[in-house]
């Protein structure tokens, strides 16, 4: 009778751990199932912090080249990866749809790019297409780098991979560097190295001048920036600026007037700080320059104010200027995480 319960006793044990075991997994698979995915808690961002965003619900993003991307909301930092389903560890682009869903684009990720929905990352996959065409609630992407002269346009229910015709009078091979919507809804696209295009839903217009093409003897840097100024008139992260027009008013075939404006940042004749890297209007309608080793430029459409941005006493290496909600401005950086403007310097960001 003893050795009869004993045997009872263990199995039954034994088929309680079973369930538990089973009860467990479960829960494992329905909370995968729900899309409940954590990041890891961290207490710093990581130091090549390239872009810098800020969605409708004030959480800061900060993309990485090598190590994800840190959502901060105020109290607590946490890092996604490819661990968490991120589609890359390099993150080129943060963008966010009327819905508050987040898009990570990756210049190593080809013909895909990361959605988060606030619980779980998805991979929305390209679909090659000719179905240009220009809607008011459209996202616009940069695709991966490689000559291919490609874009994306998501209109919420598919990712089209489109190919951008090349200009009239260059047959070069070339990148998307930048996408920007301006005020009248037109995208533009800047390239490297074959200039600027316009589109406004039915036609294609360049300008491929000579400093948005072949940038001096440096090589063909890109068009890495566009940005609207307070007159209407557009900045292609050079010297100049463009006043645009519909063409139909116009007698030439241009649609667009090039004007010297500031020249070198410096205020030199002959001056390698006439190319930017990225440019961004803040609220008090001041242009903001960034450069890759020369600090950052501030534009009140008479002076030129120039603000280093230091680590330790060195120079750093700067990628983008970003304005937040609040109009505060951010820099992401090569190799020193993320700096932000306090109103006189620009300061490493720091929990």
């Amino acid at each position: 009778m003893k050795l009869n319960t004993l045997l009872f006793l263990s199995f039954f044990m034994l088929l309680t751990s079973c369930n538990g075991q089973t009860s467990n997994t479960k829960k494992q698979t329905d909370r995968f199932k729900e899309g409940v995915v954590k990041g890891d808690t961290v207490n710093q961002l990581g130091s090549s912090i390239m872009v810098v965003y800020q969605d409708k619900k004030n959480t800061y993003w900060f993309g990485s080249w090598e190590t994800g991307v840190y959502k901060y909301d105020g109290k607590v930092l946490v890092n996604y990866t490819t661990n968490h389903g991120l589609l890359n560890d390099r993150i080129d682009e943060i963008r966010e749809d009327k819905l508050g869903n987040i898009y990570f684009t990756s210049a190593n990720a080809t013909s895909a790019i990361s959605k988060f929905n606030g619980s779980t990352f998805t991979t929305l996959t390209a679909v090659p297409s000719e179905n240009w065409k220009l809607e008011s609630t459209d996202m616009w992407f940069k695709y991966s780098y490689g000559n291919t002269g490609k874009v994306y346009r998501y209109d919420g229910i598919t990712l089209f991979e489109l190919q951008l015709p090349k200009p009239p009078n260059l047959t070069n091979p070339f990148d998307v560097y930048s996408i920007y919507k301006d005020k009248k809804g037109n995208i533009w696209f800047g390239t490297n190295p074959v200039g600027v295009c316009r589109y406004d839903g039915t036609s294609f217009d360049w300008i491929t001048e000579e400093d948005v093409t072949e940038f001096r003897d440096e090589g063909a840097n890109g068009v890495r920036s566009i940005t609207e100024d307070k007159n209407g008139d557009f900045w292609f992260n050079t010297e100049y600026r463009y006043s645009v027009y519909d063409p139909t008013t116009l007698k030439s075939n241009q649609f667009y007037r090039r004007h010297q404006s500031i020249g070198g940042l410096d205020g030199k004749k002959d001056s390698h700080l006439d190319e930017y890297l990225s440019t961004v209007r803040d609220n008090n309608n001041n242009l903001w320059f960034v450069t890759y080793r020369d600090g950052v430029w501030k534009y009140d459409g008479t002076k030129i104010t120039h603000y280093a941005v230091q680590d330790q006493s060195k120079d750093i290496t700067l990628f983008s200027i970003y304005k937040d909600n609040q109009g505060d401005l951010w820099l992401g950086t090569h190799e020193n995480g993320a700096f932000k403007f306090d109103g006189t310097t620009f300061e490493r960001f720091r929990l």
